[in-house]
């Protein structure tokens, strides 16, 4: 998709911010669908690439002009996206769209630092970057994005990490833990943290039971015990069997019936 995808005109495009986390496909899990599919395009497009509303919109299958539109102030709004004007070199009065892209979700203050660095020609990096956050602490982050009830402050993720990781470890998906905890929730919810352990502890699925294998193939056993690829083996056989019994059976109906008449002498 990168190496086919249009470039901008020299000065604009995409510009990646500084000290980002490394790629994974655990970067934007708490972002809603749409947000997070074009937060993933956008990251894989090389420096320069054309990222504005018409082209994303041409270029990728999914969305159009106004759901891409709406999803860029989306990512702008959670930190991952800056649009700015800037003169287009110094001593130059012209002006030119810049975007910058940041697969880490950063603060307003972050990038009114990284603003005013660039401007002052100081350290293109004002602060480091976050530790990578686990996938049940983003997981429980993205809840308000599915219902703003469940809104969670970063302690409360922090303190709830532990029994959201449990969940994941026993094969549970991030949209899978949305709706569960999300699910039929009451018409107010007055501790967002104190219900989301609740659930947590309360809705935890059972420890998925160890898959039998066969031990030819390796493919996972059917209840009944039996493989696939046995089953193959053995019909062979058994259908030989079954048609030399039917030969035999014709055989047998076939044959003539002599009869022996004895004549009697004086």
């Amino acid at each position: 998709m990168a190496t086919c995808h249009p470039t901008a005109a020299p000065g604009y495009g995409k510009r990646s911010a500084p000290s980002q986390q490394a790629s994974g496909p655990e970067n934007f899990v708490h972002l809603p669908e749409r947000e997070a599919y074009l937060a993933s395009y956008i990251d894989r497009l090389p420096e320069g690439a054309a990222i504005d509303t018409k082209t994303l919109a041409r270029e990728q299958p999914r969305y159009g002009q106004q759901a891409v539109r709406s999803a860029l102030k989306a990512l702008a709004k959670a930190g991952h996206l800056l649009r700015i004007r800037e003169k287009a070199g110094e001593g130059l009065t012209r002006w030119v769209s810049r975007t910058y892209f940041s697969r880490t979700a950063r603060p307003a203050s972050w990038w009114e630092r990284f603003l005013a660095d660039r401007r002052t020609g100081g350290s293109a990096d004002p602060t480091p970057a976050p530790p990578a956050r686990s996938i049940s602490y983003r997981a429980l982050a993205s809840l308000s994005a599915a219902d703003r009830r469940m809104m969670l402050s970063a302690a409360e993720c922090e303190q709830l990490e532990a029994l959201a990781a449990e969940w994941f470890a026993r094969g549970v998906t991030v949209e899978q833990f949305r709706y569960a905890m999300t699910n039929g929730l009451p018409s107010t919810v007055q501790c967002a943290g104190a219900f989301a352990r609740k659930r947590l502890v309360d809705r935890i699925p059972p420890v998925p039971e160890p898959v039998a294998e066969c031990e030819a193939c390796r493919t996972p056993l059917p209840r009944e015990g039996r493989c696939r690829c046995q089953e193959t083996a053995a019909t062979p056989t058994a259908n030989v069997l079954a048609r030399a019994a039917e030969v035999r059976t014709i055989m047998r109906g076939s044959r003539p019936r002599w009869t022996v008449t004895r004549t009697a002498t004086c």
